[in-house]
């Protein structure tokens, strides 16, 4: 059984987003180390949701309870948040219904601007990680296999990524209303991560070319030199600050903030010659999780700050059209995730079935060789007649696998045949080469 925990930015505040997002990376081995009955599981950090991805030996009575109860504990363990202070703030979704969840998160479609691109990259590079710690199962490396497969079917045959944009460009988007001319503006990037690297392609697109780059963690200069940009040492971060027009944090190098109100302020609490503060006005966007700029720097005079949760709140409504074609898209990749693991569950009792019927055939066929049947004609006939008799109860079983009942139709093969679809005879569903 296929479990998903979820919290975002749907059931949870951008400030216990935050705290989840500093989940360190071995909360998906304490999740399966919790109990035997857990397979596997993927964890799914970003910074608009945790997802803890499970699969569950399901026989286990409540093994659904049991899943849960494992990731709200190993969540506990490794961020100190307790079981009480997520209740309400997670979402459970289990059987068929947690395809649809990854592949419409997989898509955008659940992203606080939807249609957004890097939750695709995440969702990959959180099965990569799965595979490295040895978390993963054969179950959730199909899931995660087809959630991309699903993205892409979006992507290309649906508008739903022209329609929704990334969370940079609408930050950028939102900005353009305060700024007159992008190539007269100075940028500070902070942070070289992936993120940035968005940041700035968007920046250059706008026109801006005055930009420079401060690194928490000392990465400043690499960055610059493979950009092509002015990297900023520790030493001059407060003045470049003070003096830049538009700044914009996306970093996650630390868990304090980057930018404080000491930052855009002199010693002397008077703005400095040439500061932009107070007199064309201070633009800073952070757009880190857990939040990089101290929300006091709003209160400042002439800085104006936007954060995840404003932009959030300016996120435009999709192209109604667009988003339907995507989540119908999802619903039907979905559905025949669910079809082909139902068959593959059903696949060892359908097996037995046919070993049996095929192990009969092959003594009547000898029986039939032994009083002559020199031609071959009865072997035929029998060939055909055990491949007509197979055909109904095969499609029977697919049926009712389909609907969730597999165990209906194993049940049926114990108590007609005796057979135990458990342990299979070695014997391929062409054994025998049976045709109707």
């Amino acid at each position: 059984m296929l479990l998903c925990v979820t919290a975002s930015h749907k059931t949870a505040s951008f400030e216990l987003l935050e705290r989840l997002s500093r989940t360190p990376d071995d909360v998906a081995s304490t999740v399966v180390d919790a109990a035997s009955c857990v397979q596997g599981a993927v964890v799914l950090a970003t910074c608009n949701r945790f997802e803890a991805y499970v699969e569950m030996d399901e026989p286990v009575t409540a093994a659904g309870a049991i899943g849960v109860e494992a990731v709200l504990e190993a969540v506990e363990s490794a961020t100190g948040i307790s079981t009480a202070e997520l209740d309400g703030a997670y979402e459970v979704h289990s059987g068929r219904h947690v395809a649809e969840h990854l592949f419409s998160v997989a898509s955008g479609l659940e992203s606080v601007v939807s249609g957004e691109g890097e939750i695709a990259g995440q969702v990959r590079r959180a099965l990569k990680a799965a595979r490295k710690d040895g978390t993963t199962s054969p179950e959730l490396e199909r899931l995660f296999q087809r959630a991309s497969q699903a993205q892409r079917k979006v992507k290309n045959v649906t508008a739903l990524g022209r329609a929704g944009r990334s969370l940079v460009r609408l930050a950028l988007e939102l900005a353009d209303s305060r700024i007159a001319d992008w190539s007269a503006e100075r940028v500070l990037l902070v942070g070289t991560g992936a993120y940035a690297a968005v940041t700035l392609a968007t920046l250059r697109e706008r026109g801006a070319v005055d930009i420079s780059v401060y690194s928490p963690s000392g990465r400043a200069e690499k960055f610059a030199a493979k950009h092509g940009i002015r990297p900023v040492a520790h030493a001059d971060y407060a003045h470049t600050a003070r003096h830049s027009s538009l700044l914009i944090t996306c970093t996650t190098a630390t868990e304090e903030p980057v930018l404080t109100p000491a930052h855009l302020q002199a010693k002397s609490g008077v703005a400095p010659t040439g500061c932009p503060v107070g007199v064309h006005g201070q633009l800073v966007i952070d757009l880190g999780m857990p939040r990089n700029v101290d929300p006091a720097v709003a209160a400042l005079e002439g800085v104006a700050l936007l954060d995840l949760e404003t932009i959030s709140l300016h996120a435009p409504l999709e192209e109604l059209q667009a988003t339907d074609a995507a989540r119908t898209v999802v619903r039907e990749a979905a559905d025949t995730f669910h079809v082909v693991g139902s068959r593959q569950s059903v696949t060892p009792s359908v097996i037995a079935l046919r070993s049996h019927i095929f192990s009969l055939l092959d003594s009547e066929i000898e029986r039939a060789r032994a009083r002559g049947d020199e031609d071959g004609k009865v072997e035929q006939a029998l060939r055909h007649l055990t491949g007509v008799l197979l055909h109904t109860p095969t499609a029977r079983a697919h049926q009712l696998a389909a609907s969730g009942r597999a165990d209906d139709f194993a049940a049926a093969l114990a108590t007609l045949y005796g057979i135990d679809p458990i342990e299979p005879a070695q014997a391929s569903l062409d054994d025998g080469a049976a045709t109707a």
